[in-house]
């Protein structure tokens, strides 16, 4: 697969909060994200939290009481999703803290995906789900959109990314076969 850019994984994503204090509280009790150093250098009030490969970085509000107001729990809304082992453990941590939640899932190919959205305290949605049971197909070329308008280098990209995927599942199935 060609990666002109050269990136490598997702670092971190940053988070506007009405208190940073309550915010370094809930993803370290409630996620288990812990404290990591941030640069000294800078001139704002903020945190930074690491654990599952990839960080956190809160930045305190300077109006906070100006940030929109927490709505109602929709999964369609944007989110952060977090994958987990076991949904029980985590449905009665939430329960036992008072936490509104909304269960979801998604059924393809026989396979059921459980998911869980809440809020963190600045009302940012958080998802936790056992998504990785759901394999990643790519999709044929033929099934892009037509309003992608795919260039003819574009399209011989995607056959590679397919021929490659297809190799690698080859792979895992004869050392599996092994």
């Amino acid at each position: 697969m060609e990666n002109p850019l050269q990136l490598k994984c997702l670092n971190h994503i940053s988070l506007v909060c009405r208190s940073v204090e309550k915010s370094v509280d809930f993803y370290q009790n409630i996620l288990g994200f812990f404290p990591v150093k941030r640069p000294g250098s800078f001139d704002f009030s903020g945190a930074w939290l690491f654990n599952y490969g990839i960080g956190i970085h809160l930045l305190q509000s300077d109006t906070p009481d100006s940030m929109p107001k927490i709505g109602g729990i929709n999964p369609k809304n944007n989110h952060i999703s977090f994958q987990c082992e076991s949904m029980a453990p985590l449905e009665k941590k939430l329960k036992e803290l008072n936490i509104e939640y909304v269960t979801s899932g998604v059924e393809e190919g026989g396979i059921r995906v459980d998911q869980l959205f809440f809020h963190d305290p600045n009302g940012y949605m958080i998802e936790l789900c056992n998504c990785d049971i759901l394999p990643v197909t790519p999709l044929p070329v033929d099934s892009i959109q037509s309003s992608c308008s795919l260039t003819n280098r574009n399209v011989r990209r995607q056959r590679q990314q397919e021929q490659q995927v297809q190799l690698q599942v080859q792979k895992i199935k004869h050392a599996v076969e092994i």
